[in-house]
């Protein structure tokens, strides 16, 4: 690990801590202490000095890609100037990067969501990162990831928080009716054997965003709002960890129960014209199945919905 980061492990684990005593313990000197904890600070870490006490961490927490490797089991590829970390990961992949492989980065500059929608990356408050998979099997037997991730994501956010977010079909997290996550997933298909090679699973996380651009302000919303209980690692690790042990069926099991859509009134788009109709059921494919108000049933195995009720 780097000094700034072992520094930021220090300050996690004490009220205080002298600048002397931190370089005694890394064996470096003050002056490296001093640009630590000047990097620390430009990476979104409010640091209080006090004069004869030390340093001590106010807000803000540090991505540490070393412990997030040795917690997963994988290896994660930390970014710290990034476009998108979906990009980084389909760069890597063409020059044969090793999978499962997490991709992370503090901030991107160009994140964009489904559809090539943008997506709005704050500079410190965000968790954004790309998971690197290679299923190879036919597309008919491709699990449902996006299904898998959110229902890994709400798990992850119930356990360490306590708080229930929701899934709006098909890949947005929502917090007392804002968003506050989504997720972009994109395959690779080999033309010569039809198998799909690569998996690429995309999340963009608000989690501790205190404000947003004016015409997100009514859409958007944040995990956390005020000092967070948990760190952005933490919920990371916890995530991906549910991801790989969870059986598939019982994560989708969880998408179903935390639907915002199932049983609901519901738009959505066919042949340039709007439509309506109610929600009956949600496949494991993840796949809603719907009644027209003709009484027919279709399913709808791609778009997007709007909750009538919004």
């Amino acid at each position: 690990m780097k000094t700034y980061e072992h520094i930021y492990q220090h300050l996690s684990e004490n009220t205080f801590i002298s600048g002397e005593k931190l370089a005694q313990e890394l064996k470096v000197s003050r002056s490296a202490i001093w640009k630590g904890i000047k990097t620390l600070e430009e990476q979104g870490i409010v640091i209080e000095a006090v004069k004869k006490k030390g340093y001590r961490i106010i807000s803000g927490n540090l991505l540490v890609p070393k412990a997030i490797s040795q917690a997963l089991k994988i290896p994660v590829t930390y970014l710290s100037v990034s476009q998108s970390t979906q990009q980084d990961a389909k760069t890597a992949a063409l020059k044969g990067a090793h999978a499962p492989q997490l991709y992370l980065a503090p901030y991107q500059t160009a994140a964009r969501g489904r559809l090539n929608r943008y997506f709005h990356a704050d500079s410190h408050g965000g968790i954004y990162m790309t998971l690197h998979l290679k299923p190879n099997c036919s597309y008919d037997h491709l699990p449902a990831y996006t299904v898998l991730v959110a229902s890994s994501i709400v798990k992850a956010i119930a356990r360490l928080t306590g708080k229930s977010p929701d899934i709006k079909w098909v890949n947005d997290i929502f917090l007392e009716g804002k968003k506050i996550a989504g997720i972009l997933s994109e395959a690779v298909t080999s033309v010569e054997t039809g198998q799909v090679t690569d998996m690429f699973i995309g999340v963009g996380l608000n989690f501790h965003i205190l404000s947003f651009p004016e015409d997100l302000k009514e859409i958007a919303g944040s995990l956390f709002t005020e000092n967070p209980t948990i760190t952005r690692q933490e919920l990371i690790c916890e995530i991906w960890r549910l991801f790989f042990t969870i059986p598939e069926h019982d994560l989708i099991k969880i998408y179903k129960e935390k639907s915002l859509v199932l049983n609901k009134q519901v738009t959505y788009e066919q042949d340039g014209k709007t439509m309506t109709a109610k929600v009956l059921s949600i496949t494991d494919q993840g796949h809603l199945i719907l009644k027209t108000k003709d009484d027919k049933e279709i399913t709808l195995t791609g778009g997007e919905v709007s909750l009538s009720s919004w």
